[in-house]
């Protein structure tokens, strides 16, 4: 990297040239070395001539958006390195498909060419970090060159250190409170870029599609909660408890990508505890206090004890069988709303379902916008940063859009509104605000232990293997998971909830994830057959965006009415594509196409060239088993049988270690691999 270093020391870049082809990269880089003063006027045509053979015989792309055009002639005294960064990539046929747009045109004498390998492995080896080629593409100047260069070298240095990196977030440290010391340790430092860091367009874009995202989910869990509650718990509870914990968790918690919210188990569980709490004559609300602070203390424990290391023991295998069923699931639900405005408009007595296919029209429409402008970052169309603004906003447009078409455009029919209390009163019933816990008999306040073991079980798999999601290593995240510390951190929340009737929080996974995407820079990629494919190289790690969103939940609170303004059908296309989009990189649902995909079209994957496509198959049916399984349960007509969904989860870890003695190691490897191989990504040439 010295060398690297040395030519941006040296003035040796050239930043946002626009060129349409080849030709025209090389014309503006030489006249460009020319008007630095580090190549001379009279060798300008000997250079480009040779540079531009050098292309013609075969294109210098080597992947990852870089090409390295070189030419070592007599006339040239010194070996020279010069960065070039184009405006917008040009398709250079490059081996990962991926358009290029970072050239390091080499240049110098014959005898430089024994140099030429070296700097070739070097340039392959840096720019296969998304981390670098993120730096690259945002630096604006020779300081921002020469910053990218340092921090890559640091990020190699500490991993290659004696000492080796830090240690993992699920290795047990053996000490008191180790595990949250070393969460804390780990993301301390980034605490104040946690907030600097989401100074940009990108948390303006995710704020305003993450408050919807998470506010209509608020009201409708509310809606059922207080249905199951006899209003005990209801929307205003949901509502206050989201933007308190929300906020709370934005700013102490260690990895605050994660979107606290309410999920469908932790909804049966309360349901069917108002109505054990109904047969045996306990008050509800004091009995779910104590059955919360058991289920906080459990939490604690488990965080100080750092029983979150367990959650080593678990693989892609399980994680995507989670990820994909919490997609289906939010699939289905909104699937479900759509179809029973159909029911509800037969079973009415007049005969009109306008509103029902207003809603139907309402919902797509919201689908389709949003899914094609997240697109527009891989379309060749408008300028870049018209691109960029269309992919980041496109959820927000989509809502927008279909809002005013509701309102301006079709007058005849008024589609169903989000129901949501007219004003803020505390409470939904009008219950005090705090809940008297020493209310009922003393023996239910040990006996709440019980439910509370169920109930932290519930929360410990549902938040752990959402981080997992989360601090996957597809996603390119920089400043550390912190297991531990967001486990106690959830545990005091639910203490607080408790103690004012709130619906406990914990991570809502199809939202975190849809956080990551909003945030997330990505690069797209062109397969051999013509399929587009975008891959996140970095993600904008901030604070900022979920403690605003819960901010404006809060606020929200005294703007009940307004709600009213916004179509349920436009959420629930809002629903529609948080699901379909949380697939996207899902393995299971790749190897899952490939079952209805003609063999010689297969990706170039790195499991397709390690394992054969027989065990590929196998493996992959009997995750089909275990889904199928998994939605069965979840959509159970038996509640009782729903709440055993987190043991199911739990259970694919030993099916998953059982079944591994079928599979060589080298296939299992390839298949359940945590991260993409890097021979995957390393496609280059000298």
């Amino acid at each position: 990297m010295d060398i690297l270093q040395q030519a941006f020391s040296k003035d040796a870049f050239l930043l946002d040239i626009e060129a349409f082809d080849v030709e025209q990269v090389l014309r503006k880089t030489i006249d460009g070395l020319i008007a630095k003063g580090l190549l001379s006027q009279e060798v300008r045509e000997t250079v480009f001539e040779a540079l531009l053979h050098r292309e013609i015989q075969s294109s210098t792309a080597i992947g990852h958006a870089v090409a390295v055009p070189h030419c070592y002639l007599d006339c040239l005294t010194e070996p020279l390195i010069v960065f070039v960064r184009l405006s917008h990539a040009l398709n250079l046929d490059a081996p990962d498909g991926v358009p290029t747009r970072y050239f390091f045109v080499l240049l110098g004498p014959k005898e430089a060419t024994a140099e030429h390998l070296d700097m070739l492995a070097m340039i392959a080896r840096a720019t296969s970090d998304g981390e670098f080629r993120y730096d690259l593409r945002r630096a604006r100047n020779q300081n921002d060159l020469l910053e990218a260069v340092s921090w890559f070298t640091q990020r190699r240095t500490l991993v290659a250190s004696p000492a080796g990196p830090a240690p993992d977030a699920l290795t047990h440290s053996g000490q008191f409170l180790g595990g949250i010391r070393q969460d804390i340790a780990r993301r301390l430092p980034h605490y104040l870029s946690d907030f600097t860091d989401g100074f940009n367009a990108k948390t303006v874009s995710s704020v305003v599609f993450l408050f919807f995202a998470c506010l209509a989910p608020a009201v409708t869990f509310g809606g059922l909660m207080g249905a199951a509650t006899g209003n005990d718990i209801g929307v205003v509870e949901m509502l206050l408890g989201t933007a308190i914990c929300g906020t709370i968790y934005a700013f102490i918690a260690g990895q605050p990508l994660i979107i606290l919210g309410g999920i469908g188990a932790l909804y049966l569980f309360t349901a069917i505890l108002y109505q054990l709490c109904a047969d045996m004559g306990l008050p509800f609300l004091p009995t779910y206090a104590w059955v919360g602070f058991w289920t906080s203390f459990f939490l604690i424990l488990l965080a100080v004890t750092e029983a979150s290391v367990l959650m080593r023991y678990f693989s892609r295998f399980t994680d995507e069988l989670f990820a994909a069923l919490m997609s289906v699931l939010y699939i289905y639900e909104a699937v479900k709303a759509i179809v029973a405005t159909f029911n509800d408009s037969f079973a009415a007595e007049e005969d009109n379902h306008d509103a029902a296919f207003l809603g139907l029209i309402l919902a797509i429409g919201t689908f389709y916008i949003a899914t094609n402008l997240s697109r527009f970052r891989s379309s060749r169309y408008l300028a870049p940063w018209m691109r960029e603004f269309l992919a980041d906003f496109g959820p927000t447009i989509a809502l927008a859009t279909m809002t005013i078409i509701a309102f301006s455009i079709i007058h005849e029919v008024k589609p169903e509104m989000l129901q949501a209390p007219e004003e803020f009163t505390g409470t939904t019933s009008g219950r005090p605000l705090l809940v008297d816990p020493f209310v009922g008999p003393k023996w239910s306040w040990f006996a709440a232990a019980v439910p509370a073991l169920l109930a932290t079980l519930l929360i410990v798999l549902s938040h752990n293997i959402t981080g997992r999601l989360m601090n996957s290593p597809d996603n390119h995240l920089q400043k550390g998971a912190a297991y531990h510390l967001d486990l106690a951190v959830v545990g005091l929340l639910v203490g607080i909830c408790s103690l004012f009737g709130w619906p406990w929080l914990v991570a809502a996974t199809v939202r975190s994830l849809a956080h990551v995407r909003s945030l997330a820079t990505f690069e797209g990629s062109v397969s051999p057959s013509g399929e587009r494919n975008e891959r996140v190289i970095h993600v904008q790690e901030t604070r900022m965006t979920g403690l605003i969103v819960h901010l404006l939940i809060g606020t929200s609170l005294a703007l009940l009415a307004w709600l009213e303004y916004v179509p349920v059908a436009v959420l629930y296309g809002i629903f529609l594509f948080m699901g379909v989009v949380s697939l996207n990189g899902n393995q299971f649902i790749e190897r899952l196409s490939l079952l209805f995909v003609e063999p010689s079209l297969y990706p170039r994957t790195h499991y397709l060239r390690q394992a054969p496509v027989r065990v590929i198959h196998k493996f992959t049916g009997i995750q089909i088993v275990c889904f199928l399984v998994l939605i069965t349960i979840s959509l159970a007509p038996f509640p009782t049988l729903q709440l055993l969904f987190p043991l199911f989860i739990a259970l694919l870890v030993p099916l998953r270690l059982y079944f591994g003695r079928f599979f060589q190691p080298g296939h299992l490897a390839a298949l359940d691999a945590d991260e993409t191989p890097g021979e995957e990504d390393m496609h280059w040439s000298g």
